[in-house]
């Protein structure tokens, strides 16, 4: 009897310590064990084991996070860039006057011209000049310069090859017809720097056309056009 109890005994003390062995293997191996996070991109994955490793194309390295688009949006262009002022004038002037002529036996000189302007001038209502032209027809080509000018500013202007003289009828007297186009060269004032193109459409009045007589001729003549500023 005594045999059988040590026997049973003996058997527990045994399952005892086998399962002590065991627990401990598990506590010891568990005590072992490490856990580290992996990162691809957003995704995240926890390795566990004595010696842990992230899969192929993971690292421990957690991602930096970009800023959004918000933060790195760019200025608009209406913000970055500043807004041009007008700088083209639109010039619609009629300039009416007195042209000082005289005639010579091979050309007709306008020794001076002055007119006081009205309309779209901006300020510059008078004019003067002077021009020349040698007539063997009743059209012919004009050589013409002037100036523009008043409320501080002015604008220097030159016949183009395209302006002429046509006298509508064979002999003097007769009305003398100004066609063809002024080339802004330079100005002042509000004016400076200016360059542009203008219409020129006008007329005088001759009396005679002899080499010698001379005449002072009422004159009208209207400049269309855009200008330009610097």
């Amino acid at each position: 009897m005594n045999s059988i109890q040590i026997s049973k005994s003996k058997k527990f003390a045994l399952v005892i310590a086998t399962l002590s062995l065991v627990l401990g293997g598990v506590s010891s191996a568990s005590a072992a064990n490490k856990t580290i996070t992996c990162y691809k991109g957003t995704v995240v994955k926890k390795v566990t084991a004595k010696a842990p490793k992230c899969p192929t194309g993971y690292t421990t390295k957690k991602p930096v996070a970009k800023p959004t688009a918000s933060a790195t949006a760019k200025p608009t262009a209406a913000a970055s860039t500043p807004a041009v002022a007008s700088n083209k004038f639109a010039f619609n002037g009629t300039y009416k006057g007195k042209m000082s002529i005289i005639w010579s036996d091979y050309d007709v000189r306008a020794t001076s011209v002055s007119g006081d302007g009205t309309g779209a001038i901006f300020g510059m209502d008078s004019l003067s000049g002077s021009g020349s032209s040698a007539p063997s027809t009743q059209c012919a080509g004009l050589d013409g310069v002037g100036v523009i000018s008043g409320g501080g500013s002015s604008i220097k202007v030159t016949f183009d090859t395209s302006a002429k003289v046509c006298a509508e009828d064979g002999a003097a007297p007769t009305t003398i017809n100004i066609t063809g186009f002024a080339v802004v060269n330079s100005g002042t004032g509000k004016f400076a720097g200016a360059t542009g193109k203008l219409k020129a459409v006008g007329f005088f009045n001759i009396k005679s056309a002899d080499a010698g007589a001379s005449e002072s001729s009422v004159m009208t003549l209207t400049l269309t056009g855009e200008i330009t500023t610097k």
